[in-house]
């Protein structure tokens, strides 16, 4: 019924082009004097007058109409049940959830943001329309936090459209959970942080006057009407169905095109601020327009703003492209964009979380593949990429006929399991896969280790019965739990449902979702619904951590198929040799792309990587010319154990080589002088203390055995 822009359709409109370098965040403040372009950049006054104060007519002419049927609806008692089973009287098309919670308690009605009715997400001044279940949700939950930064945006880009005159793009809530961004067309205007000032005293403004969000509905002819002299609105108008219900709201002098829901009004916001502004491209082709994004951040209260203003100045040290640079991990060159170098360290480390990921496979029944790095076009039109991706794909011509590299394994693994007749027998097949893929990502959307167009991902398909796809699904629940145990991430569980472009039919997808839902029931964690943001070809579970300083992050996926199978035709021989049965196809990975995994693990961790996983477990520093024979012969029989070690053998003063070896982030250092050579032994020191101990070499390895067997 209301325009859906979902969050994987706003990722295909605009592509951000920030800078690849962490971004720098003023408090408006700090600037004594705002150069004179911040200042003194002509706003398009004839835009503004032009479309302000036509629009705010339009929608009062609506919004009266739609006021009048409501008054003339029949408002008959209703029953609304709350979570805790109590049960309030209201009156259909009159009472509203606000309403609900001034009866609770005034503090709930000045805090409450958001409502759900039938688990639907609602308006807090938006009537009722019946009997419902009815729950209320503040900035403390993931719901009201998202709708205060939803609504922060249309602040946002009011205060834009106010200052500048710019053309508004799309205002989303950002999908880590870290505030939100709106888009605008402003011409040759490159906005900066010295343009901020401005434009939080513009959103303060707002916050100031206490704006009702206020909602209307209308049709596809009345929006393109209202919004005609924006042609960035018109374009998301005119890919919606004639006989679309569309959704306005308003707030102060802003009318913009939004799905929704809103908080009551624009005073909740007590704390805003502008974080950054970068570049984007429109739909996120370099082809099209220019556009400017500013992002921010915004609370209910200052005290919020303040602390994570810190924990971001705290996040900018463990940023880890600079981690990478100072520990020679990894770095990128201009000649191949998006595509990183890995150093013998990184690469140490790369190695690892992969023979990890590895191990468990054979423990678990995996079997690992091999599938060519490049297709004849015709399998991504069989797969249904072609028409769905085709722009994400690097695709070439060889021997007048059109190329790809694969951005992903599954059409390949498809391939595999047609080579030849399957039998139930067979089932479940688990097949894992390395191999090398590529996506064609803007530039300005590359972002480190992150965002990047060369990737190697845990990627796996297991193609299954019907009747195994709940204790096949449990199988990767319980296999990610386990992993993510051991980096110390909490997580939590998301079940995507049909996006706006799918495959297949809905009952089909109906009874896939159903099943997602019942396995992860049966596996004990708590499912937040996430409605619209499935794969084209089927839904799908996001897995998001929360690392050491509680960001959120997806990784591990999990998705079922019933369509692919059916597009490849796939098959296998049931019990009755006779009959042929279409496999359920279940994609699956664990870290997911092992690059963004690198970045996660070296900023969760802080660059102070555990002894299992640690680019650098031992360096042996003998105190004098002396001991350096010994220091080289500890020296081999650590790394003959399998270990990784190296040896100082400069002629500095072993305080200098301790101090040294710990910045290194070395886990283990181990001193050696004359004493320990006639003993055999040495002196072991650890990065983060400064005690000591004396052990024997066979002693030490032991220890090493036992920290990379428990993986600490």
């Amino acid at each position: 019924m209301l325009l859906r822009l979902t969050a994987r359709s706003i990722r295909r409109y605009t592509s951000s082009s920030s800078s690849s370098l962490p971004a720098l965040f003023f408090s408006a403040s700090s600037f004594c004097t705002v150069p004179s372009m911040a200042v003194n950049h002509p706003k398009d006054e004839a835009y503004l007058s032009a479309v302000i104060p036509k629009r705010i007519k339009i929608f009062e002419q609506i919004q009266a109409n739609q006021l009048e049927k409501l008054k003339s609806l029949p408002h008959d008692p209703i029953k609304i049940t709350l979570p805790d089973g109590n049960v309030k009287e209201g009156r259909k098309w009159e009472t509203t959830p606000m309403d609900i919670a001034a009866q609770i308690s005034k503090g709930l009605a000045n805090s409450a943001l958001i409502s759900a009715v039938d688990d639907v997400l609602w308006d807090m001044t938006r009537p009722l329309e019946g009997d419902c279940k009815l729950e209320l949700f503040k900035f403390d939950s993931d719901k009201g936090r998202d709708t205060l930064w939803h609504s922060s945006a249309h602040i946002l880009g009011q205060a834009l459209e106010q200052e500048y005159g710019c053309q508004l793009c799309i205002g989303p809530c950002t999908t880590r959970g870290e505030g939100f961004y709106y888009d605008g067309f402003y011409g040759d205007l490159g906005l900066n942080d010295n343009h901020f000032p401005k434009i939080e005293a513009g959103a303060a403004k707002a916050a100031k006057e206490a704006q009702p969000f206020e909602r209307i509905e209308v049709t596809k002819d009345q929006a393109l009407e209202m919004f005609s002299e924006n042609k960035f609105k018109v374009e998301i108008i005119n890919i919606l169905p004639a006989d679309e219900t569309i959704t306005v709201y308003r707030c102060g002098p802003l009318v913009d095109l939004c799905r929704g829901p809103h908080i009551p009004n624009t005073s909740f916001v007590k704390a805003f601020k502008c974080l950054r502004a970068s570049s984007a491209y429109w739909k996120g082709s370099k082809d099209r327009e220019s556009l400017q994004r500013v992002y921010g951040i915004s609370y209910p209260d200052q005290k919020q703003l303040k602390k994570y203003l810190q924990f971001l100045e705290e996040a900018k040290k463990y940023d880890h492209r600079l981690l990478g640079q100072k520990q020679e991990l990894f770095f990128s060159h201009h000649l191949s964009p998006g595509s990183y170098f890995f150093l013998p360290l990184g690469t140490r480390v790369y190695n690892k979380l992969m023979d990890f990921i590895k191990k468990q496979y054979w423990q678990r029944g995996y079997t690992e593949v091999i599938s060519p790095n490049m297709y004849n076009m015709s399998l991504w039109d069989t797969s249904g990429h072609a028409e769905n991706y085709k722009d994400n794909m690097f695709t070439f011509d060889i021997e007048k006929q059109e190329f790809g590299l694969k951005p992903m394994n599954c059409p390949g693994h498809c391939l595999i399991f047609q080579h030849r007749v399957r039998s139930y027998r067979e089932l479940p097949m688990r097949l894992a896969d390395f191999g090398v893929l590529h996506r064609n990502e803007a530039s300005g959307a590359l972002s480190g280790l992150t965002r990047v167009r060369r990737f190697q991902q845990d990627d796996a398909h297991i193609f299954c019965t019907t009747e195994q796809v709940k204790e096949e699904v449990q199988g990767v629940l319980e296999f990610i739990d386990y992993v993510y145990k051991i980096f110390g991430f909490t997580y939590e569980l998301k079940l995507s449902t049909r996006p706006d472009k799918y495959l297949g039919s809905v009952e089909t997808w109906d009874k896939a979702e159903a099943d997602l839902k019942e396995a992860i029931e049966a596996f004990g964690k708590p499912l937040v619904l996430n409605e619209g943001d499935g794969a084209f070809y089927g839904p799908k579970i996001d897995i998001t951590v929360s690392d050491a300083m509680n960001r959120k992050f997806q990784c591990a996926t999990l998705q079922l198929d019933f369509q692919l199978p059916d597009r490849f035709k796939l098959e296998y021989a049931a019990e009755d040799e006779a009959k042929r049965v279409k496999p359920v196809m279940i994609h699956r990975a664990v870290l997911g792309s092992v690059e963004r995994m690198f970045a996660i693990l070296l900023e969760h961790y802080k660059g102070k990587w555990p002894f299992w996983i640690s680019p650098r477990q031992a360096i042996v520093c003998p105190i004098s010319e002396k001991s350096q024979k010994y220091a080289e012969k500890v020296q081999k029989e650590i790394h003959d154990a399998g270990f990784y070690v190296d040896a100082d053998l400069t002629d500095r003063k072993i305080d200098k080589k301790v101090r040294e070896a710990q910045l290194a982030q070395y886990n283990y250092i181990l001193v050696v002088g004359e004493t320990e050579a006639a003993t055999g032994q040495v002196s072991v020191r650890l990065r983060d203390s400064a005690a000591h101990s004396v052990k024997s070499i066979e002693d030490l390895l032991e220890e090493f055995k036992a920290k990379t067997a428990e993986f600490v």
